[in-house]
């Protein structure tokens, strides 16, 4: 089962390094995995572009219209794997992920697409607290809807994964929405094709 991991980047000089060094890892330490990596420079000012391309097995791919659905469109078309890991360019991928994620889609074939927590290495103590309350509450939505009322699911926008022939059915990613919410819609829409 090949993975593309889709990266929208823009303006992340600083980051995109750690989230690829992490990528990579996290490839490497994944025996017998077929995987590509697509950046998706999304007009960028600063240097994003050139620090990705000091990873050679990094594709770019350049979206001018600016905005996260633009950038994670472009970067869903130019990969090819079955599976689509969207993260953002200041994720840091944690040893495990990957065969954890593989080993989830394998083991549940109705499964069509699925998202973890993520910390937010880079903030204070006391927000990273109430990031963890944050999630705690959304945890209990996620067993409402999955146990109890049977509707709805739940994505976390910088670190989820789709499977590809799901998403295509669902339409793809809707340009209309501008800035915040397309997980939320991403989620809505493909949970009519399969498990969340």
């Amino acid at each position: 089962m090949k993975i593309s991991f889709v990266i929208p980047a823009y303006n992340e000089e600083q980051m995109i390094g750690k989230c690829l060094r992490s990528v990579f890892a996290e490839i490497k330490r994944t025996p017998g995995v077929q995987a590509e990596v697509v950046v998706v420079n999304n007009a960028s000012t600063d240097r994003t572009r050139e620090e990705v391309l000091m990873f050679p097995n990094t594709t770019v791919v350049e979206e001018r219209l600016k905005g996260l659905v633009y950038a994670r469109r472009a970067g869903f078309v130019a990969t090819s794997g079955e599976l689509v890991a969207n993260i953002d360019a200041d994720t840091i991928v944690p040893p495990g992920w990957l065969a954890r994620v593989l080993g989830e889609f394998s083991k549940n074939s109705t499964l069509v697409a699925l998202s973890g927590p993520y910390l937010y290495y880079d903030l204070p103590a006391w927000k990273r607290a109430l990031v963890k309350v944050f999630y705690f509450v959304g945890w209990l939505i996620h067993l409402l809807n999955h146990y109890v009322l049977h509707k709805g699911a739940m994505l976390q926008g910088g670190n989820f994964v789709l499977k590809r022939s799901a998403w295509e059915k669902a339409g793809g990613f809707d340009t209309t929405i501008s800035f915040y919410g397309e997980d939320t819609d991403v989620a809505r829409r493909i949970s009519e094709h399969g498990r969340v």
